[in-house]
């Protein structure tokens, strides 16, 4: 069979996590697996959410609206808006990965720039969808180089996948409306944002002003849902919004009725509110702890984080992948996070 190939590969994740079943299946030692991630380690309850949702009921048993469901759009709107923006710029997505795929689709951009160390999911997308890239080493270099990045786009994710690290707000807030009054495309993919903020933080609400801003948001981290697969874009720029949610629906038909349902209930419902509140102030303590414990055993990679905060959910340790892995602890090499810096 003659078939077009792209190039792209399965993540490193993928593969560290079939390595450690095997090494405990031929050593019978067990292993620590640290690529997991947090909803491996920590669920949400949803015992009680569940008890008020009716699965036999017409939301739930039909074709979902195409751009998402009102009353959750009315939902994302409160709690990550305060209510400021305008519902027919929020579209309802099948996560972070469906809007970073659909976006590269319609922003005609030459080129779009990625941090030095990024979440691979960013290459592996822009390698199918045949998109020029390149690499950018700080917030500082792009805010001195504005005029050579026109008719460009630039991912942000902050906190940063792989390393967790977080810079000030109100700087990130200056640097994107710089890129934005420029003329720049940002795609703001911060899924661990809403891990550590409520909905008392107004950074997207700032940034929802801009015209030249994607917002892309996962429910997979802030709530623990990775496995329902949903969260939303948000873009004030009318044109984007229309074929965004062309090829949407030419690719999906509709977001998942049920994730759409639970998600709403998270947002709004009392129950749901509770059961977030109790996985984030859980999760974000242990990982906490988790960075002190380094800190305090000097296994910190500090060289990362002289101008931002390790907060997590993922850091980088100052040991090799088979020093961890000797003692029995899975994790990913850096290497597989950067494209310049592999040493």
């Amino acid at each position: 069979m003659k078939i077009n190939k792209s190039g792209a590969q399965l993540s490193a994740i993928v593969k560290i996590a079939q390595r450690l079943k095997k090494l405990s299946k031929d050593t019978g030692q067990e292993y620590l697996p640290l690529n997991r991630g947090i909803n491996s380690v920590c669920h949400i309850d949803l015992t009680e959410v569940v008890k008020g949702i009716d699965f036999n009921c017409a939301e739930i048993q039909v074709y979902p609206p195409s751009t998402g469901r009102a009353n959750l759009k009315e939902a994302i709107n409160k709690v990550y808006f305060q209510e400021k923006a305008a519902l027919e710029n929020i579209i309802v997505t099948g996560g972070s990965t469906v809007g970073l795929d659909i976006s590269f689709q319609v922003l005609d951009i030459d080129k779009i720039y990625i941090p030095a160390y990024y979440w691979t999911t960013y290459d592996q997308i822009m390698r199918i969808r045949h998109k020029d890239s390149a690499v950018y080493q700080s917030y500082d270099e792009l805010k001195e180089n504005l005029p050579a990045l026109k008719n460009a786009g630039v991912i942000i994710c902050d906190p940063g996948n792989p390393l967790g690290d977080k810079y000030d707000d109100q700087k990130l807030l200056e640097l994107i409306a710089a890129l934005s009054n420029n003329g720049i495309k940002v795609l703001l993919d911060s899924p661990y944002r809403r891990m550590f903020y409520d909905e008392t933080d107004t950074f997207y609400r700032e940034l929802a002003e801009l015209e030249n801003v994607v917002i892309i948001e996962s429910f997979s981290k802030c709530v623990g849902l990775s496995g329902q697969r949903i969260g939303f874009v948000h873009c004030k720029n009318s044109d984007f919004i229309h074929e965004f949610s062309v090829r949407l629906v030419s690719a999906t038909n509709g977001i998942n009725a049920f994730s759409q349902v639970l998600v709403q209930k998270l947002l709004a419902a009392p129950e749901g509110i509770k059961a977030v509140k109790e996985f984030k102030s859980r999760t974000v303590r242990d990982i906490g702890l988790n960075i002190e414990y380094l800190q305090e055993k000097n296994l910190l990679a500090e060289q990362f984080y002289r101008k931002s905060k390790p907060v997590g959910i993922f850091v980088a340790a100052a040991l090799t992948q088979e020093e961890l892995l000797s003692h029995f602890i899975g994790s990913i090499s850096l290497s597989y996070f950067t494209r310049n810096d592999k040493e």
